[in-house]
């Protein structure tokens, strides 16, 4: 099953709008979003697409009427036989919460990066909304990740 995971949004519609064409060309099963959509247009035209979408909130998304569609800060899923937790800004006080994961996803930091903690994949897709926006793909048959540059 493949994934398209991006984060840090931050309203950047022309951006959301290449990374949501590229979901569609690769045939992803499901969209992950790390937080900090920004904006409700954003939310709307992520959700406008006909795959499941799994999103959190960052500390970006101020507006009330996001958290009326997207009201997590946390989430465990469980997509093709992977545990995978999603969170806007993983810290060391999370780490209870991502013991028993795969892989977690995790945004706020606006560059990409990969390690394994504690036999865990923590990965951060990087920003939509940045100099050098990025995106992963993510496959849960080998629990790897692609990083592609907008």
């Amino acid at each position: 099953m493949k994934i398209l995971v991006i984060s840090d949004s931050h309203g950047n519609i022309a951006n959301l709008k290449l990374a949501m064409g590229f979901a569609e060309k690769i045939k992803a099963e499901a969209l992950i979003h790390c937080g900090d959509w920004d904006n409700l247009q954003a939310v709307e035209i992520v959700y406008s697409y006909k795959i499941p979408v799994y999103g959190v909130l960052g500390n970006a998304d101020i507006d009330p009427r996001i958290a009326k569609i997207v009201n997590d800060q946390w989430l465990k899923i469980k997509l093709g036989n992977r545990k995978i937790g999603v969170i806007h800004n993983l810290t060391i006080s999370h780490q209870p919460l991502v013991i028993d994961c795969d892989v977690v996803f995790s945004g706020h930091r606006h560059f990409k990066s990969e390690r394994i903690v504690n036999g865990v994949r923590i990965v951060h897709p990087g920003a939509l909304h940045s100099v050098k926006p990025s995106f992963v793909v993510y496959d849960t048959a080998t629990n790897g990740v692609e990083f592609l540059n907008l």
